[in-house]
């Protein structure tokens, strides 16, 4: 059993927070709690692992008043607390693992419940991901080092830990401002190699772009010239 799934372990509900942004696990979220609601949901869920369920719905967009029944979410853990005088909060969170939302239980709270069911990619040959894995992290080496020129080489080049390729998948996939459209997809595969491809792909497209500007961007703060054009 993983260190993610054993966090999990014997968890049958969940309080849902849904909210128009997609959770990966491992990712860091910071979060402001405002709502009457959710401030007892903080307080709840100090006895039950401080645990709670950050399900994806834009609300601006859906004539319900809640995620679908068969929904995707990311399980998020709260590792920093910040109770302000007018009991408003500040919390930092971190996705722990994914779930599948089976049904909504009426548990008398304010905010909504679900049962859920946890899970994680499913198996696949390590020596067919490897190669993808590689390269994924190349790639986003690359792009991290150009985003690091373009910053002016400011603070210190952060270090890129070489993840086992699921872990790693959703390291690259949190690192760019994708839309929440393909980060949903990116949630919901259960395939470790389908979600290094469509990385694989996006960063190809992508990094000598990168690159490119992060030269062109080093030349202007020399006070010298190029002729290409960056594309915006």
């Amino acid at each position: 059993m993983s260190d993610a799934m054993d966090k999990v372990q014997g968890v049958k509900q969940l309080p849902l927070f849904p909210l128009p942004l997609v959770l990966l696990p491992n990712e860091l979220l910071p979060l402001h709690i405002y709502e009457p609601r959710y401030r007892q949901m903080l307080k709840d869920i100090q006895l039950r692992r401080n645990l709670f369920g950050i399900t994806f719905f834009d609300s601006e967009n859906e004539i319900r008043d809640k995620p679908v029944v068969g929904t995707v979410g990311c399980v998020a853990e709260v590792r920093e607390f910040q109770l302000l005088p007018d009991g408003r909060s500040n919390i930092m969170t971190s996705g722990v693992v994914r779930y599948r939302l089976l049904d909504y239980t009426d548990t008398g709270t304010p905010y909504f419940t679900g049962e859920v069911q946890f899970f994680e990619d499913k198996q696949e040959d390590v020596a067919d991901l490897r190669p993808t894995a590689d390269e994924v992290y190349g790639l986003f080496e690359r792009a991290a080092k150009a985003a690091f020129k373009l910053s002016g080489n400011r603070g210190k080049f952060p270090e890129i830990p070489h993840a086992e390729p699921e872990p790693l998948s959703f390291l690259v996939s949190a690192a760019f401002n994708l839309d929440n459209e393909l980060k949903y997809r990116l949630l919901e595969t259960t395939s470790t190699l389908n979600r290094l491809d469509t990385l694989r792909e996006m960063l190809n497209q992508a990094v000598d772009q990168m690159e490119e500007n992060a030269d062109i961007h080093k030349i202007s703060q020399s006070n010298g010239h190029s002729s290409k054009k960056i594309d915006l």
